[in-house]
């Protein structure tokens, strides 16, 4: 299999993940997020849409690099994919407890646990494939205000 047959398998994976975070996302945007008080610094709300994307699309083109060298360093590149599914997945569960549970203070646990994840994602994707780490870095600072967000919005309306 070659890089871009593995570049479309890992977009069609993080861009599916994306969209069915989206899909528990939509209704609570319209009903329960607009009657949060927020902090001065959050983001419009049509801007989370094109900043997800890109970061779906980084992410997978970083893991189809990792995934490509699987030949070379088999061990380690599946250690640094199964770290990658795991934040995925963590991802994609911050969706539903922050919008679909309600729970700002256990989307911000879940959070911190993610930031963490693609941390150690990150230094896993570097060793082997310097710009697969890259491509992480703007998902980590992203994640990382989205923390600042989250623990924001928790605390304004606890």
């Amino acid at each position: 299999m070659n890089k871009f047959v593995k570049i479309a398998i890992a977009l069609v994976i993080c861009l599916t993940v994306g969209y069915s975070a989206s899909l528990v996302t939509r209704p609570s945007i319209e009903t329960w997020y607009i009657t949060l008080e927020k902090p001065v610094f959050n983001p419009p709300n049509w801007i989370f849409m094109p900043v997800w994307t890109v970061l779906y699309i980084f992410m997978a083109i970083a893991a189809a690099l990792v995934w490509d060298k699987i030949k070379e360093n088999t061990e380690e590149v599946k250690k640094a994919l199964l770290f990658f599914i795991i934040q995925l997945i963590l991802n994609s569960i911050w969706s539903y407890l922050f919008f679909g549970l309600k729970n700002p203070m256990l989307a911000l646990i879940e959070i911190v646990l993610l930031w963490l994840m693609i941390y150690e994602t990150y230094l896993k994707f570097i060793k082997i494939n310097k710009i697969s780490g890259y491509l992480l870095i703007p998902y980590l600072a992203w994640v990382g205000f989205a923390t600042v967000l989250n623990a924001s919005i928790w605390w304004l309306n606890k």
